[in-house]
């Protein structure tokens, strides 16, 4: 009977301290700020048939994802190519209807925008604790290079 007491207190303690252990979602969480999205087809900048625009800078366009239906909303990825190369990105649409989807997206956006331009590809990695955010982003981000035709 003691050591089945013994046995029922040990694990109870060790899920009290797992359940108590607050884990950083991200390194830069709390330096790193969401970028207004940006809102395409505004500007002086003329939008082609393929989703692509040109910039006032030669040889530098921009070319705008399919948007990626998600289970908490859609998510639109639009980067920057020059000289062939994805110089930027960045997110027009992202889920941000409750204060969570805000908060993930706060943190997860940034990374991927990073990610998708060290890569030079949509084969990035999801970021923990936004699957579904990164999965729609990655789609986005591949329909957005098969435009460029990168």
């Amino acid at each position: 009977m003691r050591r089945n007491l013994a046995a029922v207190l040990g694990t109870l303690s060790a899920l009290a301290l797992l359940l108590s252990y607050h884990t950083s979602l991200d390194s830069q969480a709390s330096t790193t700020t969401a970028t207004a999205p940006a809102t395409p087809g505004t500007g002086s900048s003329g939008s082609s048939d393929d989703g692509s625009s040109n910039s006032s800078s030669g040889g530098t366009k921009t070319y705008t994802g399919e948007v990626a239906q998600t289970r908490w909303g859609p998510v639109q990825v639009q980067i920057t190519v020059t000289g062939g190369k994805i110089t930027a990105a960045g997110t027009t649409q992202v889920p941000s209807d409750n204060p969570r989807d805000q908060e993930i997206n706060s943190y997860a956006v940034p990374v991927l925008d990073q990610e998708a331009v060290q890569a030079q590809s949509a084969q990035i990695d999801a970021v923990s604790g936004a699957t579904v955010t990164s999965d729609g982003y990655i789609q986005s981000l591949q329909s957005a290079i098969d435009q460029a035709h990168l």
